[in-house]
């Protein structure tokens, strides 16, 4: 998943800056400063890590209230411990998903390539 900005949002973004005085060369460089802040909050906010967080933690509570349940609290549930199976279930989903995250991060943006000697960039 890539999260480079739409080649037009880009341009505008370049010729916002030129009307504005910069050089070409400080175009570029806020444009990619651009493109990494953009792709950092991406990684940050990646919904696998917020999923796998919450479902960790609410497993992890819930595992814990499990294994202190009474046998009253058993019994309403027809003999299950539903608390505790919850609570399991629930850290093994929330670990699947940071396992995953751990093993298919965000991909970073590939950097821009330079533009050919004597051709005109954006």
């Amino acid at each position: 998943m890539s999260e480079h900005f739409d080649p037009e949002e880009r341009h505008e973004a370049a010729e916002r800056l030129r009307r504005a005085g910069y050089s070409e060369a400080d175009v570029q460089r806020e444009v990619t400063e651009l493109e990494q802040k953009s792709a950092t909050a991406a990684r940050i906010f990646d919904l696998r890590r917020i999923i796998g967080g919450l479902f960790v933690l609410y497993g992890v509570i819930l595992t814990l209230t499990g294994l202190t349940d009474s046998d009253a609290e058993i019994d309403k549930a027809q003999g299950v411990n539903i608390n505790l199976w919850t609570g399991v279930g629930m850290l093994l989903l929330g670990v699947f998903f940071l396992v995953w995250l751990w093993l298919r991060p965000a991909s970073a943006p590939a950097p821009p390539l330079p533009a050919p000697e004597g051709t005109p960039s954006d």
